[in-house]
């Protein structure tokens, strides 16, 4: 049975239809900022899934879920048209079944350790380096959500420097503030793309400098991770991972140094198709949430 994974991502829509555990169509569509996005996601895909209704539909949004799981409860501006809006409604009215929703880094880890990168894992933690930063925390093979649903989620936005910028979050010198993609365009203008870091590795001292300050803060982000929930495997992801080793050998090393000294050396791992980790676990969550039974269709 078809199950498919819906992702709003910072820049695009991705969507995937899943049988059997293998992506069998994707499709993605830039984002509007608006409502618009759900009109043509639903589209979109009913064209992927054709004849058939899906079996199940997951949703990551890229933000905190409510307390119900039915919707994005906040993402600092980002989707200001989701927030509160009932995505669960939504989807019975487009694909007569109930979605599971969940946020995106919880998604894109679930994404990995079910036949990604770090398959088979009941202990990990995802960093993503994006626009912003997200973390994401699995114990025992449990998602880690806490309370209130913020737990794990918020490991970019952990203070690094207590002399740093204010966050959009509310906090001061978070990871994210000091060293998102965003910043690191802002501070090197002329970067053409994460691959140009590849080239520009060994340029000038002043590059190199803006870099050395991003990797230290990347790595802190990971020891933070590894501190609160002592993982075996670290998933690093994000559209700066494109530079591939040139920036995940120095975090390893930051990472080595850093750790409490009797603390488990993770295996640090970066999944070789970060742009559909999302969409796959979405589609996972919603799997898995089927077969427990407390799924729904309306037709």
């Amino acid at each position: 049975m078809a199950v498919l994974g819906i992702d709003f991502g910072g820049t695009a829509v991705k969507l995937g239809v899943i049988e059997h555990d293998v992506l069998v169509v994707s499709d993605s569509l830039p984002t509007t900022g608006t409502a618009e996005d759900l009109e043509k996601a639903a589209a979109r895909a009913k064209t992927l899934l054709g004849s058939t209704p899906p079996a199940a539909v997951g949703v990551a949004v890229p933000g905190v879920v409510t307390d119900e799981g039915r919707g994005m409860l906040q993402a600092n501006d980002k989707y200001a048209f989701l927030r509160h809006l009932d995505l669960v409604d939504w989807s019975v009215r487009a694909f007569g079944v109930a979605a599971v929703v969940e946020n995106d880094a919880r998604a894109a880890l679930i994404g990995e350790i079910h036949g990604g990168c770090a398959d088979g894992a009941t202990d990990a933690v995802a960093v993503i380096l994006g626009t912003g930063i997200g973390t994401a925390a699995v114990m025992g093979g449990v998602l880690v959500r806490g309370v209130h649903g913020h737990a794990g989620i918020l490991g970019g936005h952990v203070t690094i420097d207590l002399a740093g910028p204010s966050c959009p979050c509310g906090n001061i010198g978070c990871a994210e503030s000091l060293a998102s993609a965003r910043a690191l365009r802002e501070q090197l203008p002329e970067l053409d793309g994460y691959d140009d870091l590849i080239a520009r590795a060994a340029g000038s001292p002043a590059f190199d400098e803006v870099l050395t300050r991003h990797l230290a803060a990347w790595g802190a982000t990971v020891v933070t991770m590894c501190h609160a929930y002592d993982p075996d495997v670290v998933v690093l992801s994000g559209g700066i991972l494109r530079a591939g080793d040139v920036i995940r050998r120095p975090i390893a090393a930051y990472v080595d140094r850093h750790l409490w000294s009797s603390a488990h050396r993770p295996r640090i791992v970066v999944p070789t198709a970060p742009e559909l980790s999302v969409m796959r676990g979405a589609a996972a969550l919603a799997a898995r949430d089927r077969d427990a039974g407390r799924g729904r269709k309306t037709r």
